[in-house]
């Protein structure tokens, strides 16, 4: 495979240089990021670096420290009244102010977790030739390995990670048997845990929201959920790569476990913030969704994750929503939210309408929700 490399601020008139050959290029060795990284490159692909005005952006800002941080919740206790109180109006805050906390004694074991990095590493590391019975850019595929889910239509620079994606209930419960042995029984058990701990975080935002606790899992908010399991290799040259473009979830709700390495960061108070990693912590942030059916109370924000020389860095997502199944059910804003004084932003949309509009624009672009205000 012949990948064109390029040093810093690489000129936009290369001669002779065909951006969708190499992302085939790329595509087609079925390898990844890591398969570069196996390769010993030591100058990035032109396909990863981002654009010199971009580039210029990022140095420009490179100055701006922040000492701010990203809200911990502790979930412990909160079968008692006034600690359940209490948590409510934390996750409340957190919600509507950054879009994004980490949650603590959440009921998901700290090995569980460990063990579920550990999977994933294994996924990523082993032999090509097994991993790649699992590529495909397949969408209807409930377990697929590739890198980049929108390689071919973003107008970002393809980013420096490889992702085993797991829909895990969607809406029956995946077969064990249908996940990858090296990572089969961890991320069964990590299942269980998460979709317990979904089920406790929209009882406690339907709280915040002044509804009942059932009532956005009565919407089926719970109803699916999809692993994205990350790798992100150690990158030669990360100050022209990133991790993952900025974006915000499309969704409902995204609860991430991520290593020690870092680079996670949120969009917050026009400044990019670290999420910094605390053992045993959730990261938990509202999708565009929930922003849609919130009326704009709770907030999908964006944020991005940084490359690095440091690695490999692991982290696994999951996404919430409804299953496809009700694809033919309308969400809009809850009514009971509304009033004369909050009238409705959006429009009722398919779910569908959602995710289609968000996988046709890729990463990197704006806001999948500003298509579907009333009147745009």
């Amino acid at each position: 495979m012949d990948i064109t490399g390029a040093g810093e601020f690489p000129s936009v008139t290369t001669p002779n240089y065909d951006r969708s050959e190499e992302l085939k290029a790329f595509d087609e060795t079925k390898t990844g990021v890591k398969g570069l990284v196996d390769a010993g490159i030591v100058k990035l692909p032109r396909i990863f670096i981002r654009p010199p005005d971009e580039l210029a952006q990022e140095k420009l800002n490179s100055h701006i420290q922040t000492h701010v941080e990203v809200p911990v919740i502790d979930l412990a206790g909160i079968d008692r009244d006034d600690r359940r109180k209490e948590t409510v109006d934390e996750i409340g805050r957190a919600s509507e102010r950054w879009g994004f906390f980490q949650v603590v004694n959440h009921g998901v074991p700290v090995t569980v977790l460990e063990e579920m990095i550990k999977g994933v590493v294994r996924f990523h590391e082993q032999d090509d030739g097994v991993k790649k019975e699992f590529y495909s850019r397949d969408p209807k595929r409930r377990v697929r390995f590739n890198s980049n889910f929108d390689l071919y239509r973003t107008r970002s620079a393809t980013n420096w990670r490889d992702t085993l994606t797991i829909a895990m209930l969607s809406p029956d419960l995946l077969s064990p048997e249908a996940v990858p042995a090296v990572c089969r029984e961890v991320t069964m058990e990590y299942t269980k845990g998460i979709m317990q701990l979904g089920d406790t975080l929209f009882e406690l935002l339907s709280e915040a929201l002044g509804l009942e606790p059932g009532h956005l899992k009565g919407m089926d908010c719970a109803k699916a959920c999809t692993f994205t399991c990350h790798y992100y290799p150690a990158c030669p040259e990360p100050e022209l790569a990133m991790g993952t473009s900025m974006h915000s979830d499309a969704g409902f709700l995204t609860v991430l476990v991520q290593d020690h390495i870092g680079g996670l960061q949120v969009f917050h108070q026009d400044q990019w913030v670290n999420v910094h990693p605390i053992p045993g912590a959730l990261i938990v942030n509202i999708g565009e969704h929930l922003q849609l059916l919130s009326n704009d109370k709770l907030k999908s924000v964006e944020h991005r994750v940084l490359a690095n020389r440091i690695g490999p860095r692991v982290s696994v997502a999951c996404f919430f929503g409804p299953s496809f199944d009700v694809s033919a059910k309308l969400y809009g804003p809850i009514k009971e939210l509304l009033s004369e004084d909050n009238p409705p932003i959006y429009r009722e949309i398919l779910m569908k309408e959602l995710y289609d509009h968000f996988t046709t624009k890729g990463l990197g672009g704006n806001s999948t929700l500003a298509y579907f205000k009333l009147g745009s």
